[in-house]
């Protein structure tokens, strides 16, 4: 595994408030420093202005990027596998702004603290979870094959998992999952007539 220590690619920031939902905060993005941007890099959209989705995606995908080279020594792209991804994925704790209280504080689980503590600032689960919904897309978008997409890997899954119930413990906030809704199938047009008949 690499070292996150080396290289440091800027500033970063999700965007999430300290009280702040996981819901609220899967809406924040990475914002990747100006320093990030290269001649290579830099694509002009087609027509109009991209989406917020899609402008987003390209900066954490140039940021994403920007970290591998940064490396000691750097890693080539087609060399990055989940380990790599984890990595960045912890390295972005330090810009995080999610109070996570660890298991000796007397705020842990009480999801409204009455007061401050020096617990660290972490980033929250949602906003983690959507920048690798949209690092996955960005690297198939750029050449990269589905069967070998390190942000589509099943420790990447597992990593994410740990860090909701984590979290949602620390912040006595518990992670309800959405429920899908049931279709209800489409009742035949005869179906009045054949009853009728039936019951005759």
């Amino acid at each position: 595994m690499m070292s996150s220590s080396h290289g440091h690619p800027g500033i970063i920031e999700l965007g999430e408030g300290s009280s702040s939902s996981s819901s609220r905060s899967s809406a924040s993005a990475v914002q990747a420093p100006a320093t990030h941007d290269h001649p290579d890099q830099q694509q002009q959209p087609a027509q109009g202005q991209l989406s917020r989705y899609e402008s987003q995606k390209r900066r954490d995908w140039n940021t994403f990027g920007q970290y591998l080279r940064n490396q000691r020594p750097p890693v080539p792209l087609s060399q990055c596998n989940f380990n790599h991804v984890l990595d960045f994925l912890r390295y972005l704790d330090q810009f995080g702004k999610t109070k996570v209280h660890l298991q000796g504080c007397v705020f842990f689980g009480h999801p409204e603290p009455a007061g401050p503590c020096t617990c660290p600032l972490r980033q929250a689960w949602g906003s983690l979870d959507a920048l690798i919904g949209r690092l996955r897309a960005a690297y198939e978008e750029n050449g990269g094959l589905p069967d070998k997409n390190p942000f589509a890997s099943g420790a990447i899954r597992v990593y994410l998992r740990e860090v909701r119930d984590s979290q949602a413990k620390a912040r006595g906030i518990p992670y309800k999952k959405k429920k899908k809704r049931k279709s209800i199938p489409m009742k035949p047009n005869n179906e009045s007539s054949n009853f009728q008949m039936q019951s005759s």
